[in-house]
């Protein structure tokens, strides 16, 4: 969403390269974005951020946020009225492949981000759960 991985990762391959720092010294966090919420689109998600930021894992990788957006190349897809393109995939189904990208040693932790408790319990209470969020980051802003 904001367009910078690919210049964060040069900066830090270059801070790498020169020595001043190691990779596992450093945290790396990234966002599923919202047109990547069907399973069958999270690893490719996670694998955009990764070769952008031209790295082999993430150390946390979290759901955007709780809505998803019609699976598209753009970054908020809209209707020819300007109208966003909504979709609906139960979060339990996009929490599991985020579980299989963990199991593919793809990221080390995941977690959510905005999520209200409903939404969290939702996947705290799937059935078969291999793995709880191990955050729900939250922001907060002075005007709200």
């Amino acid at each position: 969403m904001y367009s910078n991985e690919a210049e964060v990762g040069r900066a830090i391959h270059k801070k790498i390269a020169d020595g001043t720092i190691r990779r596992e010294d450093l945290f790396l966090t990234g966002k599923l974005w919202c047109t990547f919420h069907r399973p069958n689109l999270v690893q490719k998600g996670l694998q955009r951020s990764l070769e952008a930021l031209n790295m082999k894992y993430l150390d946390l990788f979290l759901i955007h946020v709780p809505i998803e957006f019609q699976p598209s190349e753009d970054l908020l897809p809209v209707d020819k009225d300007g109208n966003y393109l909504y979709s609906n995939t139960d979060i339990r189904e996009t929490w599991e492949a985020m579980e299989q990208c963990k199991d593919a040693g793809l990221v080390k932790s995941i977690g959510v981000s905005n999520f209200n408790r409903r939404q969290l319990e939702l996947i705290l209470k799937k059935p078969g759960l291999k793995y709880k969020p191990v955050c729900n980051q939250r922001y907060r802003y002075k005007a709200h």
